[in-house]
């Protein structure tokens, strides 16, 4: 984990560090004054280079970094923080956003679940409709960009209820011929991560990825327990709960849009984020597939694994047999 900064250093000659508000693995986000701007807070995330990669590839990932932060500070829309400035710092990059005051959606969930109540279908949507115009507007951009991290504790509500999408660590833009280029390395969170999203290269992430995890993120606001991971699914494709079944609330067409959302395969998915939304707002029919359809006693349409899948599948097994013999063996 990296070291974190000190309440009082000043980054730049401009940013004041306040408090650390979050950590990951690659970094930590801070909460900082503007100092040039007086009165004026910001979210510092932060991206620390492993010391053991040469010179020259942290060269090359911080010419990417700046490249691709530079698409970031151009996005302007109500439901994302606005990127104002990026820059390094030793073996540390940095983008400058807007602090986003408020709860995220984690903590909602976590407030639900301790009074042993679920958030409201309604509000849920509401707070799906806003996430759903900041993704789209993402995926329009010229590159496209997927964001490849949505989860609740990434949706911020605002004191006016403001829907915001914050963290862009795992952004990416998609260069021509569907090459993605990560600004900055990592697979997001496995709850709500597709299985295309595992590949090192991540060659085959596309906006689609996003909107698997959209719709496990909605799995996880309406039920109050986590959708069962993609990796699980594969392997055994029943493992994943009906909604209705744990929360008999929900309608029927949000259970079915939320379905739809997660296939595993992306090219079940809709097609885009807006198509998406209209079907769970009710504008537009959802496909009648007996894998979609999500009534309780029906019969589904069974998972069947492609040639390539069976292989991965088969490696998936062996590897968790392997590391269980290990641990074992300590």
């Amino acid at each position: 984990m990296p070291l974190a900064l000190k309440t009082g250093e000043v980054l730049r000659a401009r940013y004041c560090i306040r408090e650390r508000i979050g950590q990951g693995g690659m970094g930590n986000i801070y909460l900082a004054d503007d100092l040039r701007l007086e009165g004026r807070r910001c979210a510092l995330k932060e991206v620390e280079h492993d010391r053991s990669i040469s010179p020259k590839l942290v060269r090359e990932a911080r010419e990417q970094f700046m490249r691709e932060a530079t698409v970031l500070a151009r996005l302007d829309h109500p439901n994302l923080p606005k990127v104002s400035d990026f820059f390094s710092a030793a073996r540390r990059d940095y983008l400058v956003m807007d602090y986003v005051p408020g709860r995220d959606l984690r903590q909602l969930l976590q407030r639900a679940r301790q009074q042993d109540i679920f958030l409201t279908e309604e509000d849920v949507l509401g707070w799906a409709s806003q996430l759903a115009d900041a993704l789209t507007y993402l995926h329009r951009q010229e590159p496209p960009l997927v964001h490849r991290d949505i989860k609740p504790s990434n949706l911020k509500i605002t004191p006016n209820g403001i829907v915001k999408l914050v963290d862009f660590g795992l952004v990416k833009v998609l260069a021509p011929e569907e090459m993605t280029v990560t600004v900055i390395q990592g697979r997001g969170t496995a709850l709500y991560t597709p299985l295309e999203q595992y590949g090192d290269d991540g060659r085959h992430t596309d906006a689609r990825s996003d909107l698997y995890a959209f719709g496990a993120t909605l799995y996880h606001l309406l039920t109050n327990q986590p959708p069962t991971d993609a990796r699980q699914r594969f392997l055994h494709p029943e493992g994943l709960a009906l909604p209705r079944r744990i929360n008999p609330a929900i309608s029927s067409r949000t259970e079915r849009a939320i379905l739809w959302a997660m296939q595993l395969h992306p090219e079940d998915r809709p097609e885009s984020v807006s198509l998406w939304k209209e079907a769970l707002l009710g504008q537009k029919d959802i496909p009648a597939h007996s894998h979609l359809a999500a009534i309780p006693g029906k019969s589904y349409k069974p998972f069947v694994m492609r040639p390539v899948e069976q292989t991965l599948a088969w490696v998936s097994g062996a590897l968790l047999f392997v590391s269980l013999i290990v641990s074992l063996s300590r």
